[in-house]
């Protein structure tokens, strides 16, 4: 077996274990498991590090093996430079979301982390997949542990948040499938995404291929206007629920702007990238002031996360190297930031059960260690240099620089909104006096806990401080992806 499908299938072996053996009364032995499970999928993953040739843009560790034969579908994977880094973030975050829900799940607990690592090896197929239905099948079959993980351990209003993420994800998709069987045709019978890449297409077939991708892709972002089922969903879902859905379910949206709607039909994202760009920065600026409004924690960070992802989609489609660069990097670092602030709403959580800031005032006064680490998580997502927040925002910056002044300063207007906002959040629950007696009893993280938060803040600073290795990996692939969106196939 070859190190991608190791990387698929060993965290979903373990999840497939856990259903099997957990019951509550074994909750003990079904966390050790699930964290044993998770770190042999991170394990695997690392071989892949080593083995990267940074030099070449072609596909990487590519495996491939007849699975439909009727109809040529193949189990076809691989990863170049643009998707690798996302291989190792979704094996990370599993590892740091099963720690976090070591004590908070006491219900169903086997169901619970087996749930968490079926969807870190399906999340990690849809960045491998090289086969287009091998691609549709991981995709879809994501929503299907994220929508128990809701509808099961989330809120008072999870069954609702629960059908709308289900319900809005499932209708784009819809017609990503019937582009993928237009492209089959198109194709002369295959469904391989590199051939995709490669097909001469008419500027109507490579418009309608534009947006029936963008309607599976810009709701999986979000993107605005597409946003709304987002802030309910992060309200209800469980604090790891939470932290994987926007470090990285968020990701397969954008991933699949870079590899399908760009490659396949370049004109027309060329011809569209002026809509790009305008919803990119309403989402940017808009969003960014609907955040400062916010009483609730969790939809605070909710909406900050559909700013940053903004960014993602503006750097992409303003088709230079450091745009497009910068917005994987944006990627990758909203993966740790974004996790890390939910899983610090998780812990006050866990102590005093609610998420309205008002409920909290002077918590540093109780929890002096953690707040250091919340002030660190809150700089990184304000874009404090030096964290891994500021580093794909500020390429970002100045690819649009290059393409248009005025999308430059538009977008630079985040950097302020996002100080705003989370600066405003982090004042109001952490700084200042006890604000109340439930604060006063607060007893400060233990040693999970700590582990938990200094692994996500050693690499929101090693990227900050040294994002080299980062780019490194992924510029042969990114140079060659701008070379082939920049040919016309007209």
């Amino acid at each position: 077996m070859g190190l991608l499908s190791l990387a698929i299938w060993t965290p979903v072996f373990f999840g497939a274990v856990l259903l099997a053996l957990g019951r509550d009364d074994q909750a003990r032995m079904v966390r050790w498991i699930a964290l044993i499970g998770a770190l042999a999928g991170l394990a695997v993953t690392l071989p892949l590090y080593s083995g990267f040739d940074t030099a070449t843009s072609a596909m990487q560790f590519v495996e491939k093996a007849p699975w439909i034969d009727r109809f040529n579908v193949n189990y076809h994977l691989g990863i170049d430079g643009i998707s690798f880094w996302f291989v190792l973030l979704t094996a990370f975050i599993t590892v740091i979301v099963i720690i976090a829900s070591w004590e908070s799940i006491t219900e169903r607990v086997n169901q619970y982390m087996a749930a968490f690592l079926i969807l870190s090896g399906l999340m990690i197929g849809v960045f491998a997949a090289l086969d287009g239905i091998l691609f549709y099948t991981f995709f879809e079959a994501t929503l299907i542990p994220m929508y128990l993980i809701i509808g099961v351990w989330g809120g008072p209003n999870k069954i609702y948040a629960a059908f709308k993420f289900f319900l809005y994800t499932l209708l784009g998709s819809l017609l990503m499938l019937i582009a993928l069987i237009f492209l089959y045709t198109q194709s002369g019978g295959s469904f391989d995404i590199l051939t995709w890449h490669k097909l001469p297409l008419s500027s109507l077939a490579q418009t309608l291929l534009f947006f029936a991708f963008f309607a599976a892709f810009a709701v999986k972002v979000p993107m605005w206007p597409v946003h709304t089922w987002l802030p309910d969903v992060h309200v209800e879902a469980p604090t790891g629920g939470s932290a994987v859905l926007a470090a990285i379910m968020l990701k397969l949206g954008a991933y699949g702007f870079l590899r399908f709607s760009m490659p396949i039909a370049p004109d027309a994202a060329h011809q569209w990238s002026w809509l790009m760009i305008g919803l990119s920065l309403i989402a940017v600026v808009y969003v960014g002031l609907v955040a400062m409004v916010q009483q609730d924690m969790k939809k605070l960070v909710a909406y900050s996360s559909v700013a940053h992802m903004g960014f993602v989609t503006l750097g992409f489609f303003i088709f230079n190297d450091i745009g497009v660069a910068g917005g994987i990097i944006q990627m990758i670092a909203h993966g740790f930031t974004s996790a890390a602030m939910f899983l610090c709403i998780g812990v006050l959580y866990d102590r005093m059960h609610s998420r309205q800031i008002a409920s909290y005032g002077g918590v540093v006064n109780t929890m002096p260690n953690f707040t250091a680490f919340a002030l660190l998580f809150a700089m990184a997502n304000s874009g404090l240099p030096a964290t891994a927040g500021f580093v794909g925002e500020w390429m970002v910056i100045l690819g649009s620089v290059r393409a248009n002044f005025w999308v430059a300063a538009t977008a630079a207007t985040s950097l302020i909104l996002s100080a705003s906002f989370t600066l405003w959040m982090f004042k109001r629950v952490y700084l200042g006096p006890v604000g109340n007696d439930h604060v006063r009893q607060l007893t400060d993280i233990n040693s999970r806990e700590f582990l938990m938060l200094a692994l996500l803040a050693v690499a929101v600073l090693a990227m900050g401080i040294y994002p080299k290795p980062y780019t490194d990996i992924m510029n042969a692939s990114v140079v060659d992806f701008l070379k082939h969106v920049a040919t016309s196939k007209l």
